[in-house]
């Protein structure tokens, strides 16, 4: 056998035995989301997924339903879930309650809640005096920020007719004339939009009272014994947000793939998409930060209104070691 001949078949040899070791498997992970992923809430999760963002981190995601974000703070805290989605302030309210999650990054820099009147019936925050305002529950942190922004012009939830109507009727009853505004997300502010013909004003709850955009939770055990994980998540998924923010459209038609129940509504889905840039993304340094002043400040509030009864120490709320 000439010396070529010997080269050429140990590198074929080499070659078949390296098809013959199986690649590194995926390590499954659940990720619990607060409502079901056909929200365009979701979008930077489901653009990660369909774009092979977790694949990437050797990560195989299989994402599960909460019953909202406290439930998947309570689910994460107990170890069912390793990672969740709810708002950036989820552990002021649950940690009090020896629920043991922060929150690991946060999905933009503005807030998710928008307060959308009615511009033919209601001027300002003010002249929602006896005005019936919808709001998907009492206890979801969107009526949270519609209680600071009443505050900050000296009213209380007892100054307006507030009612919990679930996620449809918020903003189905605004739109169809039977309330004066609304607790609202970009997606519902855009189905109003593209389904009334209601003169319509958006205030972003930040302009006003301080709230939040979503976060992702994770638990202190998980952060302290498996923080590669949790940095592979939250880099995913930072990812995906920064692909909608860069090209809203493209993100658009991938989200559909992923959800494909939007199947021939791209124009609309790169709309809502370019309203959570607006409204929720933007105003970040780093994406994913979290800012301590106003989580604070958020505390401060929920304890003073009652919502929690003690306060924790600001620290065990949130890290941003993952978004370095």
């Amino acid at each position: 056998m000439t010396r070529l001949r010997k080269i050429v078949l140990g590198g074929l040899a080499c070659i078949g035995l390296a098809a013959a070791v199986p690649a590194a498997q995926a390590q499954d992970v659940t990720y619990l989301l607060p409502a079901p992923q056909v929200l365009p809430a979701f979008g930077p999760w489901m653009v990660a997924q369909q774009r092979g963002y977790f694949k990437d981190e050797g990560l195989n995601v299989t994402f599960q339903i909460g019953k909202g974000g406290v439930d998947v703070a309570k689910q994460v805290g107990a170890g069912n879930a390793v990672i969740g989605g709810a708002i950036g302030d989820t552990p002021i309210l649950v940690r009090p309650n020896g629920v043991p999650v922060k929150s690991v990054a946060v999905i933009g820099g503005r807030s998710l809640m928008q307060l959308v009147i009615n511009k033919d019936k209601v001027k300002s925050i003010k002249d929602l005096k006896g005005k019936t305002v919808t709001t998907m529950a009492y206890q979801d942190t969107t009526f949270f920020a519609l209680l600071g922004m009443l505050a900050t012009q000296g009213m209380t939830k007892n100054d307006v007719n507030a009612q919990a109507v679930g996620p449809l009727n918020v903003w189905k009853l605004f739109a169809a004339g039977e309330a004066d505004a609304m607790a609202s997300t970009p997606d519902w502010t855009y189905n109003v939009m593209s389904t009334s013909k209601i003169n319509l004003e958006i205030i972003p709850s930040d302009t006003h009272f301080r709230s939040m955009a979503q976060a992702i939770l994770a638990s202190d055990e998980t952060i302290q014994k498996n923080p590669e994980l949790i940095r592979k998540l939250v880099r995913a998924t930072l990812k995906g947000m920064k692909a909608i923010m860069d090209d809203p459209a493209a993100s658009a038609a991938d989200y559909i793939k992923a959800v494909p129940e939007h199947a021939g509504k791209e124009a609309a889905m790169t709309e809502i998409f370019k309203m959570y840039i607006e409204y929720v993304y933007q105003g970040q340094k780093v994406l994913g930060e979290m800012d301590e002043q106003r989580l604070s400040a958020l505390q401060d509030f929920y304890l003073k209104e009652g919502i929690v009864r003690e306060k924790t120490p600001v620290k065990d709320l949130y890290t941003n070691q993952f978004i370095q």
